[in-house]
């Protein structure tokens, strides 16, 4: 143990320079950024160039953020450093306040700049929702957190319109210069908006509604009448508590009612509004959202007292809308990620995009994306014709709920097949695929579950044949295309029949009048898709191998 040892059996010492050089990284994914999310995507980009050609240079210049990687470091920061609530100041003064990263007020400077909240409403050209859906799904590329308080002041604006004293509201929420202040609304570039409608006790079942309010006076508001009232209450859910202005629900005499709630009253002074608490999220942990008390607290009624529901389902189209358009942006974020890992990364010899089994997984994806881009373009262009074309109309009515309920339920599994494609690189949070997976399932029960969403199209197919006939009529301009949808299409009367006597068959009834559809938009047919085909060029080897997807959304048709 202790003899000594001969010159000859030393060892050379290492050089100094390879001492702690264990090895050499040689397959790793490349990063996935220096693209632009709009200029290469062949599928959003046909579909906004046939109906909104104006809007092509505001959805590249987005596109190209998107693909940017310093934004993609900044949604990172954003996510990693999540809100904090500040009840008071130093001096023991209640502020209510939140505070954020300076990631998130960079993100939702260029949010704003960018017109992801207002484009419909600032719009120079045709199709303006098909428009603002489309810079919608690029935002939802960039950072999902942001994507709340940019759908809530895109839908706001439906509330400000026919309310005379929000008027100087209307005009702001318009406004592109984003501002993270308390300042009164005359003296803001532009405004966020929340909406805190959600109770303890109600969830969805907005008639539970417990807050009450009690009117206080009617007075000049920027130069129209406003009726105020004092409300009295506690709301469980209550999105970008930091907001300027908030939508919510508040019961006069028994009868629920609309109000819109300023942050800083007209004189310059702050509402009583208490956030208890922030809540602490699977996801979207950029996003601030919180449980509030109301308490005196001073808010302009919104249509006439009772008439509530009726005013806030006035917004739910178009939230509802927005996360269709929002589920697909993130499942092209998913599908992107994936592609560039697999074509970058090699295994077995090969880039993983090329092997045989790997590149149907990818086809499958690219076909659900394709497919729910499709679908939620085809709902924005319908919403552009309400009020103006009865059939579009009644065809939004009953395609809007359908296809948020569609597009939100496949998100997490198109968002779990992109994380299979990453393996273990997927699963850290330096990879934004972690990000992906836990935003996922979150559109799916914000504005309504999936329950709710096939509960409102039975109910439209019950209480108005015209959004029925509008549906099957979009069905029918494409007949005779495809044998398999054919097939679909004849077997809908009988499910739909079945659906509107039963509840218990809404979810797969909807389902499966989804499924037609959602074909009928993969392959880029029916009135939204006039002109040529467009498709997904990414995966054209593998599309010539394309099996049968796996997915429940595309089983055979069960035999009646």
């Amino acid at each position: 143990m202790n003899a000594s040892i001969a010159p000859g059996q030393l060892q050379p010492a290492p050089a100094a320079a390879l001492r702690h050089a264990t090895h050499v990284v040689e397959n790793q994914a490349a990063p996935a950024a220096g693209f632009n999310a709009f200029d290469g995507d062949v599928v959003l980009k046909a579909a906004l160039l046939r109906d909104a050609p104006w809007a092509a240079r505001c959805a590249s210049a987005l596109g190209q953020l998107a693909g940017d990687a310093e934004v993609q470091e900044l949604a990172r920061l954003a996510n990693k450093h999540v809100p904090e609530l500040k009840t008071h100041d130093r001096y023991g003064s209640r502020i209510d306040w939140v505070d954020f990263h300076p990631a998130w007020h960079a993100l939702m400077e260029l949010a704003w700049k960018h017109e992801v909240h207002s484009l419909a409403w600032n719009a120079k050209g045709p199709h303006p929702h098909v428009a603002r859906a489309v810079q919608s799904y690029l935002w939802n590329q960039v950072e999902h957190g942001v994507g709340c308080p940019t759908g809530m002041a895109y839908a706001s604006y439906a509330g400000f319109q026919h309310e005379p004293a929000l008027k100087i509201w209307a005009d702001k929420v318009r406004g592109t210069g984003y501002e993270f202040s308390r300042r009164e609304v005359a003296h803001k570039p532009a405004v966020v908006i929340g909406y805190a409608m959600t109770e303890k006790q109600g969830g969805s079942d907005l008639r539970q509604t417990q807050t009450t309010a009690a009117f206080s006076q009617s007075a000049d508001y920027h130069g129209a009448t406003a009726h105020w009232y004092e409300l009295t209450g506690h709301k469980w859910f209550c999105s970008v508590p930091q907001s300027d202005g908030f939508f919510t629900l508040a019961k006069v005499q028994g009868g629920v009612t609309c109000f819109f709630l300023p942050r800083t009253l007209p004189d310059g002074s702050f509402n009583r509004f208490f956030i208890q608490r922030l809540k602490d999220k699977a996801g979207n942990r950029s996003n601030a959202s919180s449980e509030i008390e109301l308490a005196g607290t001073l808010a302009i009624r919104v249509g006439p007292e009772g008439g509530g529901i009726r005013e806030i389902l006035s917004h739910a189209h178009l939230t509802r809308l927005d996360f269709a358009v929002g589920s697909a942006g993130l499942m092209r974020q998913a599908l992107t990620l994936a592609l560039n890992h697999n074509g970058t990364r090699h295994g077995f010899g090969t880039p993983l995009a090329q092997q045989p089994m790997q590149a149907n997984v990818l086809a499958d994806m690219a076909v659900e994306v394709e497919a729910a881009t499709l679908l939620a373009l085809r709902v924005a262009r319908a919403t552009d014709a309400i009020g103006a074309d009865a059939v579009e109309t009644a065809f939004a009515r009953v395609a809007t709920p359908m296809a948020k309920f569609f597009n939100c339920s496949r998100a997490p599994a198109v968002a779990y097949e992109a994380l299979q494609c990453h393996g273990g690189n997927g699963f850290v949070e330096e990879n934004p695929m972690a990000r992906i997976y836990r935003e996922a399932p979150l559109n799916s029960v914000w504005e309504g579950t999936a329950n709710m969403m096939c509960m409102d199209v039975r109910r439209a197919m019950r209480k108005d044949v015209s959004c029925r006939d509008a549906l099957f009529a979009d069905f029918a301009s494409v007949a005779g295309q495809h044998p398999g949808f054919d097939g679909f299409v004849r077997h809908l009367p009988a499910l739909r029949q079945g659906a509107r006597g039963r509840d218990r068959r809404a979810r797969a009834g909807d389902g499966k009048l989804r499924r037609p559809f959602d074909r009928l938009r993969a392959n880029g047919l029916g009135r939204a898709a006039q002109g040529e085909r467009p498709r997904l060029k990414v995966l054209s080897p593998a599309r010539s191998a394309l099996r049968p997807p796996r997915s429940p959304s595309h089983r055979a048709p069960p035999a009646w």
